[in-house]
Formats: structure tokens, sequence, C-alpha cells
């Protein structure tokens, strides 16, 4: 006969058999006597607590033939029991969820779950590890679960509920399995090793049910190990077959850290090392172990807390006296943070002596100065204040970050002298106006209206939030129309919100002909910036006074420019000599005044002077350049008018 495992071979058969779980066996089987089965149970909890054996139970329980209905005490020995105890039966199908994640899987269940059962009462289906379906396949389950055919009984088995979906644990009665108490196992564990004649000490039993960790069928399946070594197992045996340090070797290193001796650690950790420990091993034991201290110097009641035999327990309580809270929580903290060295190191033999060295009182008194170096205040040295009377200010930081050197002290009285000054923060240089305008000027989205203010506009001051700028008269109502730009040029530039101000030029710049400009049409004045070809015009007067260049041969010094009536956005043709007056000003470009159309009666035209035909052909060419055009035609018979670009201000 094959050989079975103890953990198959000591499978609860009934409800009364559960190791550890009397409240769901006690509702089940109150459930089964009352006949009040539901369509849907959850199980969930740790590894190895019951929740397939109790899937089984309840199968047996519904379709057990020895009784003519549901009963909590299937008698085993029928064809259903036994069928069911094999893992054979047509009508209890367990599903590993593993391995059915998807819709599919799922909707061939529900086409089954369709026909009645074959030889069984009920037809149970048996879903293991039901987390792993995908979200589809839990939504189309969702429907024939919360209202299954009749004779149909899910159990969903699960070690991770939280990734059930709400509906689905909604429609299912949840039964949460709790992990084995210790007593309950141990107790346990005695049976079976007294049915197997396995000769193990008590405290080795008691051992392997605190290593379990509340995992029934992991705690069997060690027993069955140990029932392979020669007789008497021992607690020795149990921690050599695990590969984990014994308890008593980890108080004999706590012990050797209390007393300072980094000679006897280091021989303990050899020791450990040597009989095939692995570092990160006897760093989290010893972790774990601390913590079983802690529980000993503040409660030492509290026995069930911890995980270690009566024996190191005593000793543990009368050891832990001479720790405080404080440094047992600091040593956990050393050895949490050097847990990731050793797991990532190439030398973690090497790191597990260097973290335990750190361990000792004097690598801690060693260490906790050069950790966190002591803030001490520095002060300036006072100039004999008892002598003199006088109260000497407080150090700045400006003074302390400087070198001092203490003055001497002087026998006889000194009167009180002022307070040193603190040494002033620098303030930030005046901004220079025309520097701050240019970069302004080049913020301006607009090219027609950055253009008008290169050549008309200036900054005259900058201060206090508010930048006034002087423009001609004639443009301050067209410029007016355009604040917002220059706000945002201007906050684009110093970071702040600037309120923009506009004033005449009038005063500054005298002008012999101001005629306003026509309310509809706006009049473009051509500022001269660059040096222009030479020309028989005079030089113009210095810059101290502003004067207004005269042409030669006495005539006008107005340039007319005026658009015809029905076209705003034209130039008319060119009737006689445009001669230009240039209002020069020391702080503004030369500019050109404009002035309405002057009528010429109805006479013969006089030839034009060499220099009248220069002087218009330039001013055209400015004209033009200054909207980005081109003069198509300078002979006078030409009545073709050019086009005033679209040029938005």
């Amino acid at each position: 006969m094959a050989y079975e495992p103890l953990h198959h071979k000591y499978r609860p058969q009934c409800f009364a058999d559960l190791v550890g779980q009397e409240a769901i066996a006690r509702t089940l089987s109150q459930a089964l006597a009352q006949q009040r089965i539901a369509p849907a149970y959850l199980f969930t909890g740790p590894r190895g607590t019951g929740k397939t054996s109790s899937a089984r139970i309840l199968a047996k329980s519904l379709n057990c033939q020895a009784s003519p209905v549901p009963t909590a005490s299937p008698c085993g020995t029928c064809e259903a029991c036994r069928a069911i105890a094999r893992g054979n039966a047509l009508d209890v199908i367990e599903i590993d969820a593993a391995s059915n994640t998807g819709v599919d899987n799922i909707r061939e269940l529900i086409e089954r779950a369709q026909f009645a059962p074959v030889q069984c009462r009920f037809k149970v289906y048996v879903i293991d590890e039901c987390h792993m379906l995908s979200t589809a396949a839990f939504n189309a389950l969702l429907k024939t679960l919360e209202e299954p055919p009749d004779r149909v009984v899910f159990v969903l088995a699960t070690t991770d509920p939280q990734r059930v979906l709400p509906t689905i644990i909604s429609r299912c009665q949840r039964f949460d399995f709790r992990r084995i108490p210790l007593q309950a196992m141990t107790d346990h564990l005695q049976v079976i090793a007294q049915k197997e004649s396995i000769e193990i000490e008590p405290t080795a039993i008691a051992l392997v049910a605190q290593l379990a960790q509340g995992g029934l069928r992991d705690a069997e399946s060690l027993l069955d190990q140990l029932g392979l070594l020669p007789p008497p197992v021992t607690p020795e045996a149990v921690w050599d077959l695990l590969g984990a340090v014994p308890e008593r070797q980890l108080l004999q290193l706590l012990e050797a850290i209390a007393a300072n001796d980094p000679e006897a650690l280091l021989t303990f950790i050899r020791q450990l090392l040597d009989r095939g420990r692995e570092p990160l091993t006897v760093l989290q034991n010893l972790t774990a172990f601390s913590r079983d201290l802690l529980i000993a110097r503040t409660a030492p009641q509290r026995r069930d807390l911890t995980t270690v035999t009566e024996a190191t327990w005593q000793a543990l309580c009368t050891f832990a006296q001479d720790w405080t809270p404080e440094r047992i929580l600091q040593l956990q903290q050393h050895l949490r943070q050097s847990e990731l060295q050793i797991k990532n190191t190439t030398q973690p033999r090497l790191w597990l002596e260097v973290a335990l060295l750190g361990l000792l009182p004097s690598a801690q008194a060693t260490v906790e100065p050069v950790a966190a170096p002591p803030v001490r205040p520095v002060s300036l040295p006072t100039p004999a204040s008892s002598q003199t009377g006088a109260t000497s200010p407080a150090p700045s930081t400006a003074a302390i970050a400087a070198p001092v050197t203490p003055p001497p002290v002087t026998p006889t009285p000194v009167p009180t002298s002022p307070a040193p000054e603190p040494i002033a923060t620098p303030q930030p240089e005046p901004l220079d106006l025309e520097e701050l305008w240019q970069r302004v000027l080049a913020n301006i989205a607009s090219r027609g209206t950055q253009m008008l203010l290169r050549q008309q506009g200036h900054l005259r001051r900058c201060q206090a939030g508010q930048a006034v700028i002087s423009l001609p008269p004639q443009w301050l109502s067209t410029v007016q129309s355009k604040r917002n730009l220059l706000a945002e040029a201007f906050q684009s530039v110093l970071g702040q919100a600037i309120a923009v101000e506009l004033e005449s030029s009038s005063g500054a710049a005298p002008n012999p002909v101001s005629l306003p400009a026509p309310p509809t049409v706006p009049v473009v004045t051509e500022s001269v910036r660059s040096p222009v070809a030479p020309s028989p015009s005079p030089r113009p007067a210095p810059p101290s006074e502003p004067t207004a260049i005269a042409e030669p041969l006495h005539q006008p010094a107005i340039a007319t420019i005026a658009p015809p009536a029905p076209a705003p956005a034209t130039v008319a043709p060119i009737q006689q000599p445009k001669p230009v007056a240039i209002a020069v000003s020391p702080p503004k470009p030369i500019e050109v005044a404009p002035a309405p159309r002057v009528e010429t009666p109805p006479t013969a035209p006089r030839p034009r002077a060499d220099w009248e035909l220069d002087l218009g052909l330039k001013a055209a060419k400015s004209l033009a350049q200054f909207f980005n055009g081109e003069v198509v035609s300078d002979r006078e018979s030409d009545s073709e008018t050019v086009a005033d670009p679209d040029v938005d201000f």
C-alpha cells in the first residue's frame, strides 16, 4: 500500500474532528440540523486551518446515504462518503481556481450546474483559492451564485478575502477560520505521535506547535519528518531539521551583547555559521527573539504572546530585568536596518558580524554622539560689559559668520558707544529706465504697437508699482486702448503687476505746428534713429535746446500726408515736395510731426529741384519701411495709391 502522509491520514472526517474551529463547527452543525442550507459559503483563513477539509465535511453531510436528510454526523462508510473522502465523487467537484481563472471555465461550470446530481442528494462545487479568478469570471458567476439551480451548493475557499469582489462576498455566508491555538495543536500532535509510535519529547512537540504558527498542516508535516529521526526526538533535532537558530543560542548571543564581550559574540556567531545557519536566518531569528525579550520585560505574565518554550521563557524573564524597554527597541531598530544590507550584500557573513558588533554597549556609546552631535549655540565675545556698563547687542547671523577679534579691555571707563550697525542687506540696484524700456518693448505682442512705442514713446519713471510713459498728444488716444499689452509686458519683465499711466510730451518737446490727428485715421510718424545718406540738409542744433531744423530755401517744414476720405487706409499720391520738419530733444528720438494736407492752388507745376526729389523719395521709403511695405512708384504722374498695411496698434 502506498504511503499516506500524516496530514492526509488524520484529516478531519466530521465537524467534531475539526481542531481549534469550534464556533464554525457548531454553526454549520446547527444549519444542517435545521435544514437551512445556504446556496453559497465562503471559507477564509490562513493556510492549514481546515477550509478545504470543512468543505468536504459539508459535502458528506449533505449527501450521506445513511441519513434520509442532511446530517451533521455523516457515517463515513456509505458509498457517497467514501467517494467524497477519496475525491472521486461525481457530484462533488473540486476546482483549483489558480488553473481555471478565465470566464470560459466559469461558463462551463455554470452549464454543468444545470444538470441534476447523478448519485448524490446535492451537487457541491468547491472552488479552492477563489481569489485567483479574474474579474470577468467573478461577474459571470454572480447570478448563478445568488440563485443557483435546485440541489446545487457552492463553497468558495480563499486565503486572501481582500481580493474577492464584495458582490461575491455579499452573496455568500462567510466563515473566518482562525489560526489553531497552541494548546489545541499540542494535544492533537501528541495524539498523532502516540498512534504513530513516534518517540518525541514533550518539549519538542511544543516546539513543533510553536514553529507551525497556527497551521495544523505544517505541524503535521513537520512531525511526519521528525518521525524519521532516531528516537528520542529532542528540541535540538527540531532546530537542526528546520535550519533555525535554537532559543538557547539566541539567548547566549544577547548575553554576550549585554556583557560587552566582542570575543564571545564573534565565537557564537562563528559556531552558528559553521553549523550551516544562514546569516540572514540568524539575524531574523534574533530579531524575533528580541521581540520575546521585550514582552518578557514589559509583560512577564503573558507567555501566550510568545513562541518560546517554558524553560526559555523563565530564563528570558530573568535576563530581561537588566534591559530597559528603550534599549530593546533600539536593538530591534538596529537589526531591522541591518537586514537589508545582509540580504543584498555579497559578504553576508561579514556584515552579520559587523551588525551584531554594533549592538555592543561600547559601540553604541561611541556611535551615538557622532550620529547626533549636540548643537551648541555660538556667541560672540562681549567687549567688557562689566566695566563699561553698556549692553552689547545680540549677535546677528551675519556677525557670527564673520571672524571677530575681541577688542582690548581698557582700564578706564569708556562712554557708551552706539550699537554697531548691522550689515545691511544689499538692495537691488535702481533700474536703468532705458534698458527696462527696451526689454518691455521686446515683450509686446503686437509688432505695430511695439514699433510705435519704440519711436514715439519714452519711459519717464517706474516705481511703486506704476510706470509713466510719455507720448505725443496725437498718439495718446491710440495707445490708450493698448494699455493692457503694456501692462502684460511690464509684468513679464518685472514679475509683478504694474499700473501703466500715459502722459503728454507736448511740454518736453515744442512743436511749431501741433494740429490734432484725424480721429478716424491714425497718422503715422517716422522717427529718424539711424543716419541716412548725406543730403543738403543742415546739421541739427546741439541737443541742449530742442530746435526745429528748417530745410533750405525756406520751404515748409511739415510733411503733409492725408488719406482720401473713402479709403482711410491709403496714402494720397505725392503732389508737392515733402519737406520734413524734425524736432530734436535730448531724451527722445527725432520725430516727424504730423500735419494735415495743404492744398495747392491749381497753377502750373514748377520743376522740382534735385534735393526735393531726394527728400520726398526718402520720406516715402521711410514711410513704407515703417509699415513693412515698399514704394511702388516715385513718378509724379502716377495716380496709384499705396494701400496702408493692416497693422494692429
